[in-house]
């Protein structure tokens, strides 16, 4: 029995240098954000100008600015939403590059036309025009297509098998790409909520713990502004970590989509061949 042509499948270079570069420049400037912007000394009446790392700066000016008393776990948090927006702009880049130039659903009924009309070079320069993911696993499963055509040692059934060995091997390529990086979004959503409720719970500690060396109005009105400043965290967190679960979904459908283009396009390869050259 002859064996099976080798795959033409090239196997894509990644440096995803993103994936530890970013979250480390992120929580840089976190911290950047929360000492020098928001805990700048002109936006206290009171400030603390020789605090160096974590400045006990009092009476902010604004609502904004009184994020910084949050404590040291708000620019981890700020980090973690700048985090979510890089990624979420990453993602975004290469989700919109895996769609290809047009519909993917247009793509495969040009390539089915094509394919009937038993012209396999007008599929190859369809699948050019397309690109994106959709188009690279269907220009790899129509080489080997190409390819068997001519082949006269094996059967139609195991020509088949060829080409679609070939459309996996290039949709195991394809994948992985897609979902790259998407591991931060979703591990972000379920972390910054903990970083808040901890800021909370510090922040509350340390509030309850003044009110034991106070007494009558000082008392509460420091409880009041305590416990005001421990909710920031909870606030920070659950939005990162709302925006960070409502982007991943966002990308988990596209890339869906994309899937689902992909074993169509397979389907379409395998079906035409089984058919037309038997």
């Amino acid at each position: 029995m002859a064996e099976l042509s080798a795959t033409s499948v090239q196997v894509k270079k990644s440096n995803n240098v993103i994936a530890w570069l970013a979250p480390l420049l992120c929580l840089i400037l976190g911290y950047i954000i929360w000492r020098f912007f928001i805990g700048a000394d002109s936006h206290f009446t009171t400030p603390d100008p020789s605090g160096g790392f974590w400045p006990d700066q009092q009476g902010a000016t604004s609502n904004l600015y009184k994020m910084y008393e949050g404590g040291i776990l708000v620019p981890l948090l700020i980090g973690c939403l700048l985090m979510v927006i890089t990624f979420t702009i990453e993602r975004l880049l290469t989700v919109v590059k895996a769609r290809g130039a047009g519909s993917n659903a247009d793509f495969v009924r040009r390539i089915q036309y094509q394919l009937a009309n038993k012209d396999v070079e007008g599929a190859l320069a369809e699948c050019d025009r397309q690109k994106g993911s959709v188009g690279n696993v269907m220009k790899a499963g129509l080489r080997k297509y190409k390819e068997m055509i001519s082949v006269t040692e094996l059967s139609t059934e195991q020509k088949v098998l060829a080409i679609q060995k070939e459309v996996e091997e290039a949709t195991s390529l394809e994948l992985p790409m897609l979902e790259k990086n998407l591991v931060f979004l979703s591990t972000i959503a379920s972390v910054a909520t903990l970083f808040g409720l901890l800021g909370t719970v510090t922040g509350m500690i340390i509030a309850f713990g003044k009110l034991g060396n106070s007494a009558g109005a000082d008392a509460a009105r420091g409880l009041s502004q305590g416990i005001s400043e421990a909710l920031y965290n909870t606030a920070l967190g659950i939005g990162t970590s709302a925006l960070a679960i409502v982007m991943y979904n966002v990308f988990t459908t596209s890339i869906d989509s994309i899937t689902y283009g992909i074993d169509e396009s397979g389907f379409t390869l395998t079906q035409s061949f089984a058919s037309l050259y038997k």
